[in-house]
């Protein structure tokens, strides 16, 4: 999938954003028929509630979450306000800039304002502290490491076929 100007800026992103809090809505009201929706007070108070977090994964294995996309006048990056996740870094306002190309991966996250957790999870690629949590604990590496395999040793020339020494 190609996550170019045209599918930010254009119908892809929203329907994407739409499609979660719909989702989100069903959720809650699995019997409510969201096309009906004004005939319902309780399904469109609740659909009206819902926020939207959106993550970017890279292929560098970087992610990040994105607090509002800029539309620029260049269509060949995506330019966006970052989300923050250390504290520390929350009093200033990190504007990313990268590649369509580099994104493999996007997730919408729709949740109630009322009913989001307390402790937000931390975004991978830009891991830091929580504000209740103190520091991040280290993920343990579960992958198994590559070891190169060794190169045979060279066999002595005398062994070698038609290499003349016998």
């Amino acid at each position: 999938m190609l996550f170019n100007f045209d599918w930010w800026f254009g119908s892809g992103y929203s329907q994407q954003l739409d499609e979660a809090k719909l989702r989100c809505a069903r959720n809650r009201f699995p019997d409510a028929d969201p096309d009906k929706s004004d005939s319902n007070p309780e399904y469109s108070e609740f659909y009206v509630g819902l926020e939207t977090r959106t993550v970017l994964y890279l292929r560098d294995g970087f992610s990040y979450e994105i607090k509002e996309l800029v539309k620029g006048s260049n269509s060949s990056y995506l330019t966006f306000e970052c989300m923050p996740a250390e504290d520390a870094y929350r009093v200033g306002c990190f504007v990313v800039t990268l590649p369509y190309d580099d994104i493999v991966r996007v997730e919408v996250y729709a949740v109630h304002k009322a009913e989001k957790p307390e402790d937000m999870p931390t975004i991978k690629g830009f891991a830091g502290v929580q504000p209740s949590q103190g520091p991040t604990p280290k993920r343990p590496d579960d992958r198994s490491s590559r070891r190169e395999r060794e190169a045979p040793a060279e066999a002595p020339a005398s062994q070698i076929p038609g290499s003349g020494i016998d």
